[in-house]
């Protein structure tokens, strides 16, 4: 996963952790506007998310925050 990516979903997820609590999900969707204007940053947030680690729709955001620090 390229680091600008890495550190969208953190920071994507600090934010709502940060206004929601630990509880908070998110599904991938959460790191892009409403648009699609980067296919190619979309479809690699998809692979990470649905082929590599088989996730939910949403998962907590605390969880997805650490696999992306550990570098799963």
């Amino acid at each position: 996963m390229r680091e600008s990516l890495r550190r969208k979903i953190i920071d994507v997820c600090d934010t709502k952790i940060a206004r929601k609590g630990e509880s908070v999900g998110v599904s991938f969707y959460a790191f892009f506007a409403n648009k699609n204007d980067d296919p190619e940053l979309l479809m690699e947030a998809a692979t990470w998310w649905i082929q590599t680690h088989h996730l939910d729709h949403f998962e907590k955001a605390v969880r997805i925050r650490e696999m992306v620090v550990r570098g799963d």
